[in-house]
């Protein structure tokens, strides 16, 4: 998964700076997988799984 979104998907060229670090791409795919989110009678509840 992590190399899909290194990939760009633009047929163009891409400038340097739009292009994410390993890094960046590592961060926000951990936090996804240790994000829960609850539905509880029409409420929501965001829980961080560390």
């Amino acid at each position: 998964m992590q190399k899909m979104y290194s990939k760009t998907s633009r047929l163009g060229p891409v400038h340097e700076n739009l292009v994410p670090k390993e890094e960046t791409i590592k961060f926000l795919l951990d936090y996804s997988k240790a994000l829960s989110v609850i539905d509880y009678h029409k409420m929501k509840f965001e829980a961080l799984l560390n």
